[in-house]
């Protein structure tokens, strides 16, 4: 049994909601089941638990990380009891998304106050794609208003998208999908990739 997991990532109003769908389908077109790990940020910050509702931002990021990192492994143990030869996990955004959200200080006293390690949460993820936000490229696409969780400026979109690429940077298997040539492009290209990295690991 194949089980691979990818997170999908990206700055605010990257397409990513949509992406999800045209993963699914992709990888299911590839002969995968697909089991798809919800957004943790928009969870927590739906429910009241929130950086400015926490303690501190640092003690918010932490309970993000524990949650995020709950949730993959019960969806990974209940892949491995799934009838079914090839299964892949999305991740709708990852654990190293936090690092965006925290200074690196912080980020490195939380992993450590856990045990872990930067390699341990790069190798969580077989692939990374990183949808960049409509306000890089598309900025009359930019919009907070299907996201109640979603509150920056196109400014802070565009500081928030560096940030994940930086968070992400190390890690081998990453795609950056930008807004040249259109949404459609965009997406056309994350379903080309997907199908290689996919179709890669058959190998």
């Amino acid at each position: 049994m194949k089980i691979k997991k990818i997170a999908v990532t990206g700055g605010p109003c990257g397409g990513k909601s949509t992406a999800l769908s045209y993963i699914k389908e992709t990888a299911e077109a590839l002969g995968y089941r697909v089991l798809t790990v919800g957004e943790t940020a928009t969870e927590l910050i739906s429910g009241g638990v929130a950086p400015w509702t926490c303690k501190t931002n640092a003690a918010y990021q932490s309970f993000q990380i524990a949650l995020q990192m709950q949730k993959e492994e019960i969806f990974l143990a209940a892949a491995r009891g799934m009838d079914t030869d090839k299964l892949l996990i999305v991740c709708d955004r990852g654990l190293l998304d936090n690092r965006a959200y925290m200074t690196e200080e912080e980020f490195f006293t939380c992993l450590a106050a856990r045990g872990d390690t930067l390699d341990d949460y790069i190798s969580r993820y077989d692939a990374v794609f990183h949808l960049v936000t409509a306000a890089k490229g598309a900025e009359e696409f930019y919009s907070t208003a299907n996201n109640t969780a979603r509150t920056e400026t196109p400014e802070e979109a565009r500081l928030v998208d560096d940030r994940l690429l930086f968070a992400w940077s190390g890690h081998p298997k990453r795609f950056v999908l930008d807004n040249e040539g259109g949404f459609s492009d965009k997406i056309e290209r994350l379903c080309d990739t997907l199908t290689s990295v996919l179709s890669e690991a058959e190998e």
